[in-house]
């Protein structure tokens, strides 16, 4: 899906009324979201273990 239409999917699935900040945002959610797919699917995801041994830094 290019990005026309995966905007145009994302602007559907809104409300009827929604504010122009809603559709920024839920399009940069969707952006995020698509990028990071595309990152795990080309193997440069961060296993599980890993991403609780990071969180566990944190949470100290």
């Amino acid at each position: 899906m290019n990005a026309k239409d995966t905007a145009r999917h994302v602007i559907d699935g809104l409300p009827k009324r929604v504010s122009m900040d809603d559709v920024i945002h839920a399009l940069y959610v969707a952006s995020k979201f698509d990028r990071g797919d595309r990152e795990i699917r080309a193997g440069k995801g961060v296993s599980d273990e890993d991403a609780r041994k990071r969180l566990a830094k944190w949470q100290k």
